[in-house]
């Protein structure tokens, strides 16, 4: 094996007598790989496959006919599927595990819908704090870090 430098500054790698160019990034089972081993494509990726999951369920998730126990299931079964497929390989930052929760506080939020402030009698949005006493699962980072451990 030997490693090559052309006059424009790309490397090749050789073995045997097969030449392989290095690039930055490149598309291998669907995920971008890059040199730098982040994921920020990836996350995007995964949550506007979320997003669109999300709107083609949109009319079960807001309708007031469903109790909110069937949506939960459904939250649970289709869109976080969707969400966390492939998650047991991924390296997370901060900011990832960020965007994913925003993700999944804003479907909840649709799922459970407002609520009635005492005070003012006016119509809010539920605080991060009340969607998790709603929602007594264990959230997305939660499910992901057991399973990245297998």
């Amino acid at each position: 094996m030997s490693r090559e430098q052309n006059a424009g500054g790309s490397h090749s790698i050789k073995i045997d007598n097969s030449s392989f160019e290095r690039v930055e990034q490149f598309k291998y089972l669907g995920t971008n790989l890059t040199n730098q081993n982040s994921i920020h494509e990836k996350i995007k990726s995964v949550l506007k496959s979320g997003n669109a999951c999300y709107h083609s369920v949109q009319n079960l998730l807001s309708s007031s006919s469903l109790h909110k126990n069937v949506k939960i299931k459904i939250y649970r079964t289709i869109l976080l599927a969707v969400v966390l497929y492939g998650c047991d390989t991924w390296s997370l930052t901060l900011r990832d595990e960020r965007r994913l929760m925003v993700f999944e506080n804003r479907l909840l939020r649709k799922i459970f819908g407002s609520k009635r402030d005492e005070v003012t009698g006016e119509w809010r949005k539920l605080h991060n704090e009340e969607l998790n006493d709603l929602y007594c699962s264990p959230n997305t980072i939660r499910i992901m870090k057991p399973r990245r451990m297998r």
